[in-house]
């Protein structure tokens, strides 16, 4: 299911309407647009908390941003920002696909409206925004919601195996990406890079050439694992019509919207093959 609400969500940064909302709100420069939107459900919160929550990225690059964004706008205003431009985006890929938004977020939000936060930073605060009005506005806040509490499961599977924020992308490009995507996105020193790759070939999960080895695949495939299946409750309480419903309901969007991204990309998402 997260192949079917992650390209929804992902319209708030991979969109040009989406883009576009932050610049005319004042943000220009992706980055002011990322951190904002993505932290404005925190509050005006200061870089720690978005080192913390967001994981992969280096703090000095976090600080460029934060707080100082909110002396720009406000977490309230960044709210309605991030989903009215996604929200277009996504109206925009529906418009030739006979889809009911109303009844797509209807669906999705009552999935998401079984979650159990605890634990879960991200999640929690995405579940307390209010819903709003509009139909693709309240799609795209599930899926948001959706996916920052699988993201926070994901982040908890890789601290408990003993992996910091640049180690997961350091062993994530030895895996299916790359160095040269992931360490500029994530604001990495060459120097944090190759401390992180020297502590990872200490535990033998990395090799000199920056390959994962059977034991660094094997750690990252059972932090997969351990994500879907702490994300998995929300679903598996579905009977079988229901999740079936739910499922014919997203496929559409969240295929349009997955076709609509640029590959490579960071989050891992990539269009499937003809």
């Amino acid at each position: 299911m997260w192949m079917l609400f992650e390209p929804i969500h992902a319209m708030t940064y991979f969109s040009p309407e989406g883009l576009q909302a932050y610049t005319d709100a004042g943000l220009r420069g992706f980055w002011r647009g990322y951190f904002a939107g993505r932290a404005a459900p925190f509050g005006a919160v200061d870089a720690p908390v978005v080192v913390a929550s967001f994981f992969g990225f280096a703090p000095a690059f976090v600080a460029r941003a934060l707080p100082a964004v909110w002396d720009l706008i406000t977490p309230e205003q960044v709210l309605r920002v991030r989903a009215a431009g996604a929200a277009n985006a996504i109206e925009r890929l529906a418009a030739n696909l006979g889809t009911d938004l109303a009844a797509t977020a209807d669906a999705l939000e009552s999935v998401a409206r079984d979650l159990d936060i605890a634990g879960r930073s991200l999640g929690a605060v995405n579940a307390a925004v209010p819903p709003p009005d509009r139909p693709a506005e309240r799609l795209w806040q599930a899926a948001t919601t959706l996916r920052e509490h699988r993201g926070d499961g994901h982040v908890a599977a890789l601290v408990a195996a003993g992996i910091d924020g640049c180690e997961s992308l350091v062993l994530r490009a030895g895996l299916d990406s790359s160095r040269r995507l992931l360490q500029p996105i994530r604001g990495w020193t060459d120097e944090q890079w190759d401390a992180a790759h020297a502590r990872l070939q200490a535990r033998d999960l990395i090799t000199t050439e920056g390959k994962a080895t059977p034991d660094g695949t094997a750690l990252l495939q059972e932090a997969e694992d351990a994500t879907d299946r702490a994300a998995a409750r929300p679903w598996t309480s579905l009977d079988p019509a229901e999740l079936e419903r739910v499922t014919t309901l997203l496929t559409p969007i969240g295929d349009a919207c997955l076709a609509a991204m640029p590959t490579p990309n960071p989050i891992g998402l990539a269009r499937a093959k003809p």
